[in-house]
């Protein structure tokens, strides 16, 4: 036997081992199952390809002025749940409530000046620059420059009205 013939079993669901009336050779050693179990079984449960996303679904923001934001990837758009992507733009002046969510917020700017309140004071996040927010730190974000700001927000989980936990 060889692992080229084992490959292929286990590609086409067949058991590959002593069990399968394999031969010398063509045994999985205990534990190194691919689906995580043992017996010297491989399983591949599903074969992934990318997925296109044609476009991103504009959705409400919350704030003083209107926001834009398109998720690409989240539970609206695609129905995902452990992680978002949205590109956001926001006006000149706009700031939204604190917040506390139950996700990590990872925020890259394109352009302008994010700025970040937490517990600990103010920071402002400038085109080029990334803030990562942690789960259960409060935060609230704004635009102080005339010309607003343009950036991207990765959430994970992904981002979802019942777990960002905003100020009343």
């Amino acid at each position: 036997g060889s692992p080229g013939r084992a490959f292929k079993q286990a590609l086409s669901g067949a058991n590959v081992g002593p069990s399968a009336g394999g031969g010398e050779g063509d045994e999985v050693e205990e534990g190194m199952g691919v689906d995580g179990q043992h017996g010297g079984t491989l399983c591949f449960a599903q074969t992934f390809m990318p997925t296109l996303i044609k476009k991103p679904i504009r959705v409400t923001a919350v704030g003083n002025k209107p926001k834009l934001i398109d998720e690409y990837v989240g539970r609206v758009n695609s129905k995902t749940q452990n992680i978002s992507v949205a590109h956001m733009r926001s006006p000149g002046g706009w700031e939204e409530p604190g917040q506390t969510p139950e996700f990590r917020e990872i925020t890259l700017v394109l352009a302008g000046t994010l700025r970040v309140e937490h517990k600990g004071g103010v920071m402002d996040v400038h085109a080029g620059q990334t803030v990562v927010c942690e789960p259960g730190e409060w935060v609230r974000y704004s635009t102080p420059d005339e010309d607003g700001a343009e950036y991207v927000a990765i959430c994970t989980p992904a981002f979802s009205p019942g777990t960002v936990h905003r100020d009343s």
